[in-house]
């Protein structure tokens, strides 16, 4: 099978960018031919050349709304579909999604769209809400399936009206496991809390840090991995509360899993989300989860189970969940070891893979080829010999 994955950013590492990486290098590895569209060029076109996976820029391809450079961004588009002849286009985000069924509807390729978060809800204005509500309307024509990263995704579609049931299905998201010297020690004192998150909206690290400059009379260090727009800003508010001396800002790291493997628990403060892959790297590193009640996050952090769960933006509460695990190692370990366990039985990659797999074929199966009244267009007549 030949696969065009479509992605808006290659400027930054995010949980599309991570998705689209892990499952290009499998598809590669299986026998399958695969090419990266990316809009930008920065850690995430670096990783692709790392891991020698074809990928091409579109230079117009950007997160803003902008017209003209869209519509040059869904010619550049078509033009190297044209030059791939996929059998199949896997569109990721929301303007890649857009763009890239679109583009895939006019040459004649069935298109799988996985939003990784739906650009609706509470994510953005209501006035933005409903004008974005009308394009995934629109959109969803062009899409043979929409791979939802969570239930909680695929209840907003619904609930929204932004897509049909039938076209909808779920693949929690998945990583491959590491080894045995990357596993945490959650018992081990004084704790040493982490948080990997992007420091831009809508990640919330100021709520976390309000949250601890309360308990600066209990023993533990902070480590935020990631940057972003609001990094200076953050960093100010740590000094103003007395905490900057307990807190490390370490940037952007492309494989943050030794820093997961020298903490005692995992922080993620956030005001919205789809479904993570931050939390699935910490339960595979053994670690108890500390999150806030949002999106699909539940689907993986069960309260007490493997982790405990706060409302967003309640510093009272983050403040209680995190004087709790603070304060004993012994529920930290059993906790993280839950979570482990949890990581192994429903996120692993391989599970996502084989599901992911039997989407792309039902959806060329199923798909009209070409479509009619497509643009005409050269294709392989031995593409879909390539199949499996």
């Amino acid at each position: 099978m030949r696969i065009a994955q479509i992605v808006t950013r290659a400027d930054e590492t995010g949980g599309a960018q991570v998705h689209v990486r892990d499952l290009s290098e499998a598809l590669l590895a299986s026998g399958h031919e695969v090419v990266v569209l990316a809009g930008g060029q920065g850690s995430f076109s670096a990783e692709l050349t790392a891991r020698g996976i074809p990928h091409r820029h579109i230079p117009h391809l950007a997160v803003p709304l902008a017209p003209g450079k869209d519509f040059l961004a869904l010619c550049e588009i078509v033009r190297e579909l044209r030059r791939v002849q996929p059998d199949i286009v896997a569109a990721h985000s929301a303007k890649a999604g857009l763009l890239g069924r679109i583009a895939a509807a006019a040459l004649g390729y069935p298109a799988v769209f996985t939003p990784h978060g739906w650009s609706i809800g509470d994510r953005i204005s209501r006035s933005k809400g409903i004008f974005f509500r009308y394009i995934e309307r629109a959109a969803s024509a062009f899409s043979s399936r929409i791979v939802n990263v969570c239930n909680y995704e695929v209840d907003l579609a619904v609930s929204t009206g932004v897509a049909k049931a039938p076209k909808l299905v779920m693949v929690h998201n998945g990583l491959p496991d590491v080894d045995d010297d990357l596993r945490a020690n959650p018992s081990t004192d004084p704790p040493r809390l982490v948080m990997v998150a992007r420091m831009a909206e809508p990640k919330d690290h100021a709520t976390l840090l309000s949250a601890l400059s309360r308990l600066q009379y209990l023993p533990w260090t902070l480590e935020l991995v990631g940057g972003g727009p609001l990094e200076a800003t953050l960093k100010q508010q740590a000094v103003e509360l007395g905490i900057s001396d307990r807190v490390d800002f370490l940037g952007h790291i492309a494989d943050p899993s030794a820093r997961l493997r020298s903490a005692q628990i995992f922080v993620l403060a956030s005001r919205s989300e789809a479904f993570p892959y931050s939390i699935l790297e910490a339960m595979r590193a053994g670690l108890p989860v500390i999150a806030s009640r949002v999106g699909g996050i539940p689907e993986a952090v069960e309260h007490g189970g493997n982790g405990l769960l706060t409302p967003p933006r309640d510093v009272d509460a983050l403040e209680r969940v995190l004087s709790q695990l603070l304060s004993a190692p012994t529920l930290r370990k059993k906790l993280g070891d839950n979570g482990r366990r949890r990581f192994l039985a429903s996120f692993t990659f391989d599970q996502m893979f084989a599901k992911t797999m039997l989407i792309y074929q039902q959806a060329l199966s199923a798909h009209p080829y070409p479509v009619p009244g497509a643009t005409s267009i050269p294709v392989a007549q031995s593409s879909r010999s390539r199949v499996g």
